[in-house]
């Protein structure tokens, strides 16, 4: 079946009870169990462990994305939990990509350092540099492709093929692309994260994070550690991420097709010093992104000239497009990385990473993208 055949029924199937097309939200702590003999018979018995809202979830994301299984976790930070604690101990080393969302940046820093898991943040964008930073007891790479908030793409069969080579997982936060545009199972990676929230939620309705393994023994792993540390999502989550991810597809086309609009906009405009974009020609790894994914998504950065101050007149003076930290869904947001989302990075580790004072983040939602522009133009004219 394809993709938007696929997003709507994987995993979903009428009620055996009441034919009900939706799937219950199974809203119980507990399961009865017949017997002591037939314990765990049906599947269920406490919702920290497992609960049948959750697994249909689960099973839907696991056909996207191509897995041998998949958990789902409370928030997306929960999931990139579960996978560096999980496939981690003490004394191993990761290589994680320079730009990639604050708070991985911020757990690996200043909570997998006191557990002995030594870190290190390497341009992933060129396979040279990552070479050069494996050791011995590199457990994994940990690649985000586009990047948080850089919008930087790392080639995923290049980062797979070294971490292979060197005995180690790739994991791969796909949350900007979701499975729609970017198959990371396919590249040869063998984890692949998302923040539910985002773009698979898409409506601004839930936290939810899930992994996708590419062996079942990776994914028994991944349901340990939910289960273990009490972090799978909530049933109502699992639901209304479940209704959210049948039109996802729809919204990825949308929202891209109104990004590069908005894009191509920036780019004309006199007052905007800079844009970045991996659907604009002029974008340095315009190539790539079109070899490795389907569509270029719906995030968009800038500047504007004039710098912090300049930006921040910006973000007053627009009318549609909220200020928030949030991104994927249906309203257009717009965000200051250095103030909201990598406010826990030094200055010094920001200007490593790309990350100026003055960059401005877009994310692109559904309205129409004449209005859109409209606004912005008449932001950057005050």
């Amino acid at each position: 079946m394809k993709f938007r055949t696929r997003q709507i029924h994987a995993g979903v199937v009428p009620d055996p009870t009441t034919g009900a097309i939706l799937t219950p939200i199974h809203q119980s702590t507990t399961f009865v169990q017949d017997s002591v003999e037939d314990y765990m018979a049906k599947g269920y018995s406490y919702s920290r462990a497992g609960n049948p809202t959750v697994t249909a979830f689960e099973e839907k994301i696991n056909d996207l994305e191509g897995g041998n299984g998949a958990a789902a976790y409370a928030s997306g930070m929960a999931a990139t939990v579960a996978v560096l604690m999980g496939f981690l101990n003490h004394g191993d080393h990761v290589v994680f990509s320079d730009v990639v969302y604050g708070g991985t940046h911020r757990f690996a820093t200043k909570v997998m350092t006191r557990f002995g898991v030594e870190s290190v943040f390497v341009d992933t964008s060129r396979p040279e540099l990552v070479e050069k930073a494996l050791r011995p007891h590199t457990k994994l790479l940990f690649t985000e492709t586009p990047a948080n908030p850089t919008l930087k793409l790392t080639d995923l069969r290049a980062m797979s093929d070294l971490a292979q080579a060197h005995g180690a997982l790739h994991a791969v936060d796909n949350t900007f692309l979701t499975p729609y545009f970017q198959r990371p199972l396919e590249l040869g990676a063998d984890l692949v994260i998302h923040s539910t929230t985002k773009y698979l939620d898409g409506h601004n309705a839930t936290l939810g994070g899930a992994v996708v393994a590419g062996t079942a023994e990776q994914a028994a792993q991944l349901k340990f550690m939910q289960k273990a540390a009490g972090s799978i999502m909530s049933p109502f989550v699992a639901w209304l991420t479940l209704q959210g991810t049948k039109t996802l597809a729809q919204r990825m086309e949308q929202q891209s097709a109104n990004a590069l609009e908005v894009a191509q906009f920036l780019a004309a405009h006199p007052r905007v010093s800079a844009v970045g974009y991996p659907g604009l020609e002029s974008f340095s790894q315009y190539d790539l992104a079109k070899s490795q994914a389907s569509g270029f998504g719906a995030m968009v950065w800038f500047e504007v000239e004039g710098g912090l101050e300049a930006g921040k007149d910006l973000m007053r003076a627009v009318k549609l497009w909220s200020l928030a930290e949030n991104l994927g869904q249906v309203e257009s947001l717009i965000t200051h990385p250095v103030t909201m989302t990598h406010s826990d990075m030094t200055p010094a580790e920001r200007a490593k990473a790309g990350i100026t004072d003055g960059l401005v983040r877009l994310s692109v939602g559904l309205e129409d993208v004449f209005d859109l522009i409209e606004d912005l133009a008449a932001a950057l004219d005050v």
